[in-house]
């Protein structure tokens, strides 16, 4: 059963099995007054999938709908680098930044996640790499026609560094006297997905599935009182499989890896992963990260910091921490897994 929402959101009747790789990969039996119901649509440059268990009452479907999708373009307003017209955008513009400049309360949010995430990782994580980033080819602008000398990165470095932000709580607020360039690509996926829970959770709708790009956050169980069950993918860009499912509730996963973008240049495989402290794409051998936490732009945030940090170093950081984290080792002879002590919980296979 399809009902059609102001386009291109949908919502749809989940039969028995979700389509997504990340999403319910067990067959549910459903109580007759309730369903599991997806309601879908484009966004931050991605598809967002969510799960929701109600009732057959389709005007409060449509109307979550709605809802859903328009604050989702409130992040997209507030956080892209994409839009001209952004908060984002506007902030990253200003040849003075120097003077306090007023944050909206989700922007705040963001960066202070963004900058606690940056301290634990020693700066592995750090949003102020955007013109690093662009310089690749992975931003807004175009890719380059060979790769950037290191004198043109070491001059770019010099100027980055988060640092070099200051926040303040009382009013939001950030500045920073060398001018920056913040992208929040490796964290704003994971902040939508917290919007979209905090939304549900308001509209009184208490279990759910919300994914948006790859990162998940659930809460609650499916009909059948079965807790939602989740696939980490095997890091190949030819097709999609499964390498690990794990079961979640309460909590948000994110997965970071170089498999799905990246391009080729000259025989050389550039990773859209920066790492900061050389300004070059990752180029180790750790495939992809997994990692979960209470809220998905942690997660988010954490998995980017652990790619760019490489296995060893990430697994003895998360392991110290008792971070749920999962890697995916690229070897001569495929892949290998390894788990940090409290990701052993989720594990169902």
């Amino acid at each position: 059963m399809t009902s059609s929402i102001t386009r291109p959101v949908r919502v749809a009747l989940v039969s028995v099995v979700m389509a997504l790789t990340i999403a319910a990969l067990a067959g549910c039996s459903f109580q007759p007054e309730e369903k599991v119901w997806e309601i879908s649509g484009p966004m931050f440059g991605t598809t967002y999938h969510i799960n929701v268990v109600l009732t057959d009452d389709q005007t409060r479907l449509e109307n979550l709908a709605a809802g859903i999708d328009a604050e989702l373009k409130k992040v997209d307003a507030a956080m892209s680098t994409w839009r001209e017209d952004s908060e984002l955008s506007q902030l990253n513009s200003k040849a003075d930044q120097s003077e306090w400049i007023s944050l909206s309360e989700p922007l705040y949010e963001v960066m202070k996640t963004a900058e606690e995430v940056s301290e634990l990782t020693g700066g592995a994580f750090d949003v102020t790499i955007g013109p690093v980033v662009n310089l690749w080819g992975f931003g807004p602008k175009a890719r380059p026609e060979k790769a950037p000398s290191d004198d043109v990165l070491a001059g770019l470095l010099a100027k980055t560094g988060h640092d070099k932000l200051e926040l303040r709580a009382d009013p939001p607020s950030i500045r920073s006297d060398v001018p920056q360039y913040i992208d929040l690509s490796a964290i704003a996926k994971g902040y939508g997905v917290d919007v979209v829970a905090r939304y549900l959770e308001s509209e009184g709708v208490h279990h759910y599935l919300v994914e948006i790009g790859g990162e998940v956050r659930v809460n609650g169980q499916k009909p059948d009182g079965n807790a939602w069950r989740l696939a980490i993918e095997q890091p190949v860009s030819a097709a999609r499989q499964v390498n690990r499912v794990v079961v979640l509730q309460d909590r948000a996963m994110a997965t970071s890896g170089d498999y799905r973008n990246y391009y080729e240049s000259e025989g050389h495989r550039y990773s859209h992963t920066i790492d900061p402290a050389t300004g070059k794409p990752i180029a180790h051998n750790l495939a992809s990260v997994t990692v979960i936490a209470d809220d998905c732009k942690t997660a988010d945030a954490l998995a980017t910091g652990f790619n760019v940090m490489g296995y060893e170093q990430a697994e003895v950081l998360a392991t110290r921490q008792n971070i749920p984290a999962y890697f995916i080792i690229r070897t001569e002879n495929g892949f290998e897994t390894h788990q940090t002590p409290a990701f052993s919980s989720y594990v169902t296979q």
